[in-house]
């Protein structure tokens, strides 16, 4: 593979097709399978540019450096990194911000407080897809939703842009268009290991199974990066001129073309840091 090739790292299904877009379960035919618990699909140096956006924190820290290092390895001399992720320093100062509000007496900031304490546990701690914070986007009025918008952008008008109904056929079709065989192969497995777990072990054992398999799912947050965390695990991995930007800014050549992380001049996902670095 040529050099000049990119790749965006679990793309889910926001991608470019300039780029290698991989994804553990793709929602698209241009899109790769790859699980990165098992490395990247590059020979070493094959690579000029590595993204991801919103992956690094659903890695444990072990994960996380693997997924570094993979990067280091497939990346040509000069290549860039550029990760984007939750940012747990700004969502810090917010929290306070918005605390100090609440706390005097500013009850019209409580469903900010709602939120911002869904940011910091909600995918930590949740057990079944979409925890709390599903709910709580559900029973937002249109009047109450500002914040929220502030903070995950359109990862939040997704959300709530309506869905369109489907007869059961061609819905059924969409979703099978979108499941890899070895996706569903393991979908089936877990399906028969957890029947098999209730018929041995009992209910009680089967909700703990079902628990395990969705925190292995990669929904959860597994740790949170700030800018010197970040700094530092891209420069022990051997990156060098390691610098924070702005979501409309980069050292990539024609990097705004792609759009990935701004869309018609607004940010994607408006509480992420954004972090470049270059293979020496």
């Amino acid at each position: 593979m040529p050099a000049s090739q990119m790749i965006n790292i679990g793309c889910g299904s926001h991608y470019h097709p300039d780029w290698i877009n991989l994804d553990v379960s793709p929602a698209d035919p241009q899109v790769m399978a790859v699980d990165i618990n098992h490395g990247l699909p590059f020979s070493s140096k094959s690579v000029a540019v590595c993204y991801s956006s919103h992956v690094l924190e659903h890695l444990d820290k072990v994960g996380a450096r693997h997924l570094i290092a993979e990067c280091f390895r497939v990346l040509d001399h000069g290549g860039a990194i550029r990760l984007v992720l939750p940012d747990l320093e700004a969502l810090v100062r917010e929290y306070l911000r918005i605390l100090d509000a609440t706390t005097s007496d500013d009850q019209a900031r409580e469903l900010d407080y709602d939120w911002l304490m869904l940011e910091l546990y909600d995918q930590v701690t949740r057990n079944s897809p979409g925890g709390e914070m599903g709910h709580f986007l559900l029973s937002l009025d249109e009047k109450d939703r500002s914040f929220v918008r502030s903070r995950i952008g359109v990862e939040a008008e997704n959300f709530w842009s309506p869905r369109q109904g489907l007869p059961g056929k061609h819905r059924l079709n969409v979703v099978m268009s979108r499941i890899s065989w070895g996706r569903l192969l393991k979908v089936t497995r877990e399906r028969l290991a957890g029947w098999l777990v209730y018929l041995v072990a009992g209910k009680a054992a089967f909700q703990s199974f079902r628990k395990g398999i969705f925190r292995d799912s990669g929904e959860v947050h597994q740790w949170m990066y700030d800018r010197y965390s970040l700094r530092r695990l891209l420069g022990q991995a051997g990156f060098v001129n390691v610098k924070i930007c702005a979501a409309d800014e980069s050292q990539i050549p024609e990097y705004e073309k792609y759009s990935l992380d701004v869309l018609n001049g607004v940010a994607r996902k408006p509480d992420s840091l954004y972090i470049e670095a270059f293979k020496p």
